[in-house]
């Protein structure tokens, strides 16, 4: 795809932003059913009672998501959105119906001096809801490479 960027092409403040996606309650459950079997994340009654007051997304089902936009162009990269590790925030629970998208920033840029074929990318992401409120924070080191000379 030419519209892939490369290492070459960012510029730091550089600002991209998803599609959207809508999380339903089949969707919360079945994701915490399967990989965070949690009773605030599987089940509406005792969900109240949390810390969460009620049903909530797990973090890693916001994180899953947020991958899924970044790789639906939220994040344009050449080669793969391929992570050299990073920090991850939930500042507020992921709800059933809300419609989350992902604002992402470019915060550095370093070329590698040992593989002049690459270089890594500090992007910093956002995931909101529809009401604008950050439901999750990521800042990740990328792996991204140069143009072809």
């Amino acid at each position: 795809m030419s519209d892939l960027l490369y290492l070459d092409d960012l510029v730091v403040g550089q600002r991209f932003a998803s599609p959207s996606h809508q999380l339903d309650e089949a969707q919360i459950k079945a994701f915490a059913g399967q990989f965070d079997p949690q009773p605030f994340h599987l089940d509406d009654e005792a969900a109240k009672g949390t810390l969460f007051g009620g049903l909530a997304a797990s973090g890693w089902h916001t994180a899953a998501v947020t991958m899924k936009l970044l790789v639906a162009g939220g994040a344009p990269i050449a080669g793969g959105i391929i992570g050299a590790g990073g920090e991850i925030k939930w500042p507020a629970p992921t709800r059933p119906g809300d419609i989350l998208h992902v604002e992402s920033e470019v915060i550095e840029i370093v070329p590698s001096k040992s593989r002049p074929d690459r270089g890594m990318v500090t992007l910093r992401s956002r995931t909101m809801n529809q009401d604008g409120q950050v439901v999750q924070e990521f800042t990740a080191k990328l792996v991204v490479p140069r143009r072809a000379s």
